[in-house]
């Protein structure tokens, strides 16, 4: 049994779901999401609740029904809240820039790091900071990791992007004899 499936999740006001066929639509004041429902899963839309239930079956569902219950309720959290994730970047000489729907990182490279932020996604610059924003967190959290991924923070230094709030150990460098 799945404690995150058996709960009841409570639509916000402001917020309607759908359910058409095995696709979930939820539309809030921020937006719209869609999202295909496994066919071993079935819902219950009762008034501003919604019920995941494991239709019949010999197999362990207990994971696949507690996710698709995770995954509905950042759904109304996202029509009606949105998602952002913060990225620090330290390091003498590394910054960001937008142009248009681009970033333009210069992280010590030879070549500049162009990355196109996607059309649902906003993406906000301050200093050092880089805040990723939208209504789909999986949406968020794969674009705020793309950008991390193209200079992690090393541990020596600490150079980097980084999330806010992200401890990297330091290591401690050569000794001299």
């Amino acid at each position: 049994m799945s404690r995150v499936g058996k709960k009841i999740i409570t639509i916000e006001p402001g917020v309607t779901a759908t359910l058409a066929g095995e696709v979930l639509t939820v539309k809030g004041p921020k937006g719209e999401l869609t999202r295909s429902i496994d066919k071993r899963l079935s819902l219950a839309i009762e008034g501003n609740t919604i019920q995941v239930e494991v239709k019949k079956t010999k197999e362990n569902l207990s994971s696949l029904w507690g996710t698709y219950a995770s995954h509905i309720g950042n759904m109304i959290e996202g029509v009606t809240k949105g998602f952002s994730k913060k990225l620090q970047i330290e390091g003498i000489g590394f910054k960001v820039e937008m142009k248009g729907t681009e970033l333009v990182f210069s992280l010590g490279f030879s070549h500049p790091v162009i990355i196109k932020v996607p059309s649902n996604l906003t993406a906000l610059i301050e200093k050092n900071m880089i805040t990723i924003s939208g209504i789909d967190k999986e949406a968020v959290g794969a674009f705020a990791a793309n950008i991390r991924d193209q200079k992690k923070p090393e541990p020596y230094k600490g150079k980097g992007i980084r999330y806010e709030g992200e401890f990297v150990q330091q290591k401690q460098g050569k000794k001299s004899a």
